[in-house]
């Protein structure tokens, strides 16, 4: 690859770009590349998305460093062979930093998918404004922009390019949904799935033939080790009937959603985005939520907003939703209606015009 146009896309270095390897920044960046970028990232065992161009990145030995370290020297090494026009860093300013003084001449967009205030290279205000002075800055949800530019000052905000879902590639919904209420995610109490537990043990005795499920575990990919967090909640999640299936494949939970009726997301911490919400309203599922973070911009008014560390508010939600068919076909209405406004294809073309300003 030569420069010009190219684009080479970076991806934070725990980062996996496969199926059953990629995370939720790998599987956005599969899902909107437009087929002439290259993904850069670490080595992983098994192969990589075959519809993409995939360059692992080497660690040098030289010079020692912290293993981030090394890999934005890595970064550095295979971008200077490739020579592409824009350089795409995900999650990480001190790698687009890193990029942007081996490489002055060549334009970096930063796109950032977690607070930026607890990031190496943005953590106080005065580090983001020279992000903002050397590179493009993008964020997934305008909560994240506001984050980004707080104590910043007079500067040009940070470009909005919100996560996606590929409506047309979803497995189809259910015609007639499950009486299942599922959640889906890291099984960590960040993301409320001992709320999740509790109010389902509340809830459950009072909804006959409804059931709940699981899917996760305490990180992306086969092998997530046990933990104390799992190894406390597990017990308790069979006591109130609760199925807990593990870490299961993006495609398998797409297609749980499909046919579950009610999905929930308790998230406690400030979900930067919330893209299990949107797989979960683009599925037909109903959805119930936080209002953490960028949820509560995500959902608007496709979703009913409960507060996670009040079990008994998420417990009157399921139990509502639950006895109130008429409900759950207006909020499924809505919900899809909401996810059409992050379809791939609008998602793709905010993108293109940012990186566009930037190349041309």
């Amino acid at each position: 690859m030569s420069g010009g146009s190219s684009v080479a896309v970076v991806l934070p270095p725990r980062e996996g770009f496969g199926p059953g390897h990629a995370g939720a920044i790998g599987l956005l960046v599969e899902r909107l590349a437009s087929g002439g970028e290259v993904v850069l990232g670490r080595a992983f065992e098994g192969a990589a998305f075959a519809s993409r161009r995939f360059e692992p990145v080497r660690l040098p030995f030289w010079p020692p460093s912290s293993h981030v370290g090394r890999y934005a020297n890595g970064v550095v090494r295979a971008l200077r062979r490739l020579r592409p026009g824009l350089v795409e860093v995900h999650n990480r300013p001190a790698i687009a930093l890193a990029v942007r003084r081996a490489m002055p001449d060549t334009p970096v967009l930063l796109v950032l998918h977690n607070d930026p205030q607890g990031m190496r290279g943005a953590a106080d205000p005065a580090a983001r404004r020279r992000l903002l002075a050397v590179v493009r800055v993008a964020t997934v949800s305008g909560w994240l922009a506001e984050r980004f530019m707080e104590g910043v000052g007079d500067a040009p905000p940070p470009a909005v390019l919100p996560n996606c879902v590929d409506l047309a590639a979803l497995p189809p919904s259910a015609a007639v949904r499950t009486p299942e209420i599922l959640f889906a995610g890291r099984i960590v109490a960040d993301k409320g799935a001992d709320a999740f537990v509790a109010a389902c043990a509340a809830a459950l005795p009072d909804l006959p033939g409804w059931r709940a499920r699981m899917i996760g575990a305490d990180r992306f990919g086969p092998g997530s080790p046990d933990t104390p967090f799992l190894a406390r909640l597990r017990p308790q999640a069979a006591a109130a009937g609760i199925v807990l299936d593990g870490y299961r494949p993006h495609e398998a939970v797409l297609a749980a959603m499909a046919a579950a009726a009610i999905v929930a997301v308790p998230s406690r911490w400030p979900e930067p985005f919330g893209l299990v919400a949107l797989e979960a309203m683009a599925s037909g599922a109903v959805l119930v939520c936080s209002g953490r973070g960028g949820l509560a911009e995500l959902v608007g008014d496709a979703a009913l907003i409960v507060d996670p560390d009040q079990p008994g508010a998420l417990a009157e939600a399921l139990r509502r939703l639950a006895a109130d068919a008429g409900l759950r076909t207006a909020l499924a209405v809505r919900g899809l209606a909401r996810a059409r406004q992050f379809d791939v294809g609008p998602a793709r073309e905010r993108l293109l015009k940012v990186r566009e300003g930037l190349l041309f």
